[in-house]
């Protein structure tokens, strides 16, 4: 069960109208326009609550799309690439999100990097389908799955900040 702060920061994310993937040419681009309205929105509340923790861009026709996430863990922050692929089933299917630099450090996650979402975040997104866009599967795929995964991984010193990296290098 999600916790209230959650509930109220997704409410304020759109939902998206438009129900097409890329292979929809002539829908993609509205859909398409409306993820990019909800990531805009969706950021924009992350920063006025100071809560900034990822970029994202997309190729020009908005199929592929990479960027950064980072997690703050006592007062260092731990940054990772993200990538992932609009699948051609999309929105009926998530798009996986891969953190490759993460890759074989966790059960959590697949071959190339691609972080588990099917226990919590497959079944939501299935039942909000296509309402549900790129900024959901941010707020409530990604963000949780850095919030669990990422303390864990620094606990046992499969992640190490990368501060810490220079002075044991020295």
């Amino acid at each position: 069960m999600a916790d209230e702060a959650t509930r109220k920061a997704v409410s304020q994310i759109p939902l998206l109208k438009a129900h097409a993937g890329p292979r929809d040419r002539a829908l993609w681009p509205q859909r398409l326009k409306e993820e990019y309205q909800a990531l805009i929105r969706f950021v924009e509340q992350n920063k006025a609550a100071d809560n900034d923790w990822f970029r994202l861009e997309s190729n020009a026709d908005g199929t592929r799309w990479t960027g950064t996430c980072w997690f703050i863990h006592e007062l260092l922050r731990y940054e990772f690439r993200l990538e992932f692929d609009i699948p051609v089933t999309y929105p009926d299917t998530a798009p996986e999100v891969a953190v490759p630099e993460l890759d074989g450090k966790t059960a959590k996650m697949y071959r190339g990097g691609k972080i588990c979402l099917t226990d919590h975040f497959a079944p939501l997104w299935a039942r909000n389908a296509p309402r549900f866009g790129l900024a959901h599967l941010m707020a409530l795929g990604l963000g949780p799955w850095l919030a669990v995964e990422i303390p864990d991984l620094i606990s046992k010193g499969l992640v190490v900040h990368k501060g810490q990296q220079r002075e044991a290098a020295e």
